[in-house]
């Protein structure tokens, strides 16, 4: 096991495998998981009807939840590992709405300025491993799960949200960044794909592994 307490983000888009690494990496390693919080967004509804009105409602809910699940992985006396992070709700999905104007610029300046603010006393993970999928291969994770809100996800949209994943990684500095590009492993189908994740992880947090064979 590792002995140091560490705090491990798994990054990625919709359908790249977040869950699935993080339940299978926290096995291997002892480590808790923290999965995305799940609490029912009272804005939601009025969000899909209006998007432009509803934006910055909806998204500042959600950047509340993930700064107090944030704060709940930090108090945590072991090793933690984190499917998605409070970074990529603003870097990503606020920057979308955003990008495509269904955000005011005023909104989202607000919202920045709130972000910016509360995330610089935010300890950044000690290693961020970034799952990089095609359009392709997402929407071949997200039709096999069959999960029923994600059926009228587009590729488009996707492939959105991957160009600012990728924009946002390339400028990320805060801790080390394991990339791991999904198009080509099947780690919870193949051991050899999931083993070499595992030695990669922790040649990244330098560290000793000791597993029971």
């Amino acid at each position: 096991m590792i002995q140091a307490k560490h705090f491990i983000a798994i990054a990625g888009n919709i359908g790249a495998g977040k869950s699935t690494l993080t339940a299978m990496l926290s096995e291997v390693f002892g480590w808790e998981p923290f999965y995305e919080a799940n609490a029912e967004n009272p804005y939601l509804s009025d969000f899909y009807q209006d998007m432009k009105r509803w934006s910055f409602h909806s998204q500042v809910f959600f950047l509340g939840k993930r700064l107090e699940h944030h704060h709940q992985l930090l108090q945590h006396p072991g090793s933690v590992v984190q499917d998605r992070t409070v970074y990529e709700d603003a870097e990503i999905f606020a920057r979308n709405l955003y990008e495509h104007e269904n955000m005011a610029e005023r909104d989202y300046d607000a919202y920045r300025r709130l972000y910016e603010a509360v995330s610089a006393f935010l300890p950044p993970p000690h290693l961020l491993i970034y799952l990089q999928c095609s359009v392709d291969t997402l929407m071949s994770h997200i039709a096999k799960r069959g999960r029923d809100y994600e059926r009228n996800i587009s590729p488009d949209y996707l492939a959105r949200l991957n160009r600012l994943y990728d924009r946002w990684i390339d400028n990320w500095v805060a801790c080390p960044v394991l990339r791991i590009n999904m198009d080509d492993i099947d780690f919870q189908g193949n051991a050899a794909d999931f083993a070499a994740i595992v030695e990669q992880t922790r040649s990244a947090l330098k560290q000793p592994l000791m597993v029971d064979a």
